[in-house]
């Protein structure tokens, strides 16, 4: 198996997870910083304030990033690092920054991928009413045009949002993650805003003359664990929440109709406009795929290979499907439990294919949570990182073999970093960080990820 020479090879982060200098250079508070300080909400207590101090360590990681070989780099801009208050004027010094970054990709021969919001929102703008407010969706249109106002000269892919379905239903329905809302009304109007959002920044961008915008969903193959309709109805509502409430609106100018009727009960998606979902789809570059599991849905409560914790706990993300939970199918786990299915890769990829308008589709994100324990020989063997990587990046192959335009894939992570409400718990890097002396070490899969790079093949790996 090989890829073509157009294929990009990059690797994927984000601002709050690896930045750190949470109060350097007149950076103002996100909801992640008031999120990961409140008692109870992230696992001891962590909170990306330091992280992996890549805002002062940038050449060093860009360092190692030339030296696996990466294609493309996508990285996060930090709205706050911006708009300390999410309006105004841009800080110069945040903006700076960010340019310095992209200076340094350059420098090395890595292509500069920005994603202008993931997850991130200035605190300011959560206290006037945060994405339940439509006017928080003007306002990312504004932030966006700075950016790219700054750096669109060197920076040719831009997204817009990174899973807008965690920011808005794990973020204000199940409230796992910031805000930690659990209010199912403020989740959907949430979903609206920040689509819309999305289409304002789109055409921001466009207005400057980007020829590269995108948006990146995180996608699941769905499927219920039975023929029963108690089933098939959950996997029916869970599909719809993960995938058609936002594949849908923007690749088809509408919200899928059951969806509608399933959530009328929470006032369905808010205050939607006249005209806001032809600004919500308007033509994209790319779609961007970000891919970990498949999820197999039951709805009833006595499933005796219930999944606790994953989907349909007491806080559902899904308003009005609390009762769709996951079950295992006999697939092995990463480390944060998640079931490891290379095959619904390639369900998710064919199936845009078969249902939607053709756009070019990279994965944005793909990887998984291991142990990673440092061996005596001071190296960390993750054999079942690579075993992942190898899995999906097949699965990559076998897509572009049915036709899917599949053009990038993007490594999540290059290093290990905060894993959100999960704290420091959790590793997915291919770059080992000892979070107390911030020494990176490269993992066996970094080595074998630079090889494929290298090759462009799986063969001999």
């Amino acid at each position: 198996m090989s890829f073509n020479e157009d294929f990009v090879f990059g690797g994927a982060t984000a601002a709050y997870q690896i930045e750190g200098a949470a109060a350097a250079d007149g950076r103002g508070l996100s909801i992640w910083d008031v999120f990961s300080h409140t008692p109870g909400r992230t696992v001891n207590g962590d909170s990306g304030d330091v992280a992996i101090d890549h805002y002062h360590r940038y050449k060093d990681d860009v360092a190692i990033m030339a030296s696996l070989g990466l294609e493309a780099y996508r990285f996060s801009v930090s709205w706050p690092r911006i708009q300390p208050d999410g309006r105004g004027r841009g800080l110069e010094a945040g903006l700076d920054f960010y340019s310095r970054l992209t200076d340094e990709l350059l420098t090395a021969g890595i292509d500069p991928w920005i994603t202008l919001y993931h997850w991130d929102l200035p605190q300011a703008l959560q206290e006037a009413g945060g994405w339940p407010n439509r006017d928080t969706a003007y306002r990312f249109a504004d932030y966006s045009a700075i950016v790219h106002e700054h750096l669109g000269d060197r920076v040719k892919h831009w997204i817009t949002l990174n899973e807008p379905f965690c920011s808005s239903l794990i973020g204000h329905a199940s409230g796992r993650h910031a805000p930690g809302l659990e209010d199912p009304s403020a989740a959907l109007q949430s979903v609206h805003h920040l689509l819309l959002g999305h289409g304002l920044a789109v055409d921001a961008l466009r207005a400057q003359n980007v020829e590269n915008i995108g948006i990146t969903l995180n996608l699941y193959a769905v499927e219920p664990a039975s023929d029963e309709p108690v089933d098939t109805d959950a996997a029916r509502r869970v599909d719809g929440f993960h995938n058609r409430l936002f594949l849908d609106p923007v690749l088809k100018g509408r919200y899928p109709q059951d969806i509608l009727h399933d959530v009328a009960e929470f006032g369905g998606m808010g205050d939607v406009q006249d005209g806001d979902l032809k600004i919500i789809s308007r033509p994209l570059d790319l779609l961007g795929v970000n891919y970990y599991t498949r999820y197999v849905i039951t709805g009833r409560d006595d499933h005796p290979d219930l999944v606790g914790e994953r989907t349909g706990q007491l806080h559902s993300p899904y308003p009005g499907a609390a009762n769709a939970r996951e079950v295992r199918h006999g697939m092995p786990l990463t480390d944060l439990g998640w079931e490891i299915d290379p095959d619904g890769l390639v369900d998710v990829l064919t199936r845009l294919k078969r249902e939607y308008p053709a756009v070019p589709i990279v994965i944005t994100e793909n990887g998984a949570a291991f142990a990673d324990p440092i061996g005596e020989d001071g190296v960390v063997h993750d054999a079942d990182r690579i075993d992942f990587v190898w899995g999906h990046l097949a699965a990559c192959e076998r897509a572009i073999a049915a036709g899917v335009p599949l053009t990038g894939y993007f490594l999540w992570s290059i290093f290990d970093n905060y894993e959100w409400a999960e704290g420091y718990a959790k590793r997915f890097g291919a770059v080992h960080v000892d979070y107390e002396t911030q020494v990176r070490t490269l993992k066996d899969s970094a080595h074998w990820y630079s090889s494929v790079i290298r090759t462009r093949s799986l063969e001999q790996q």
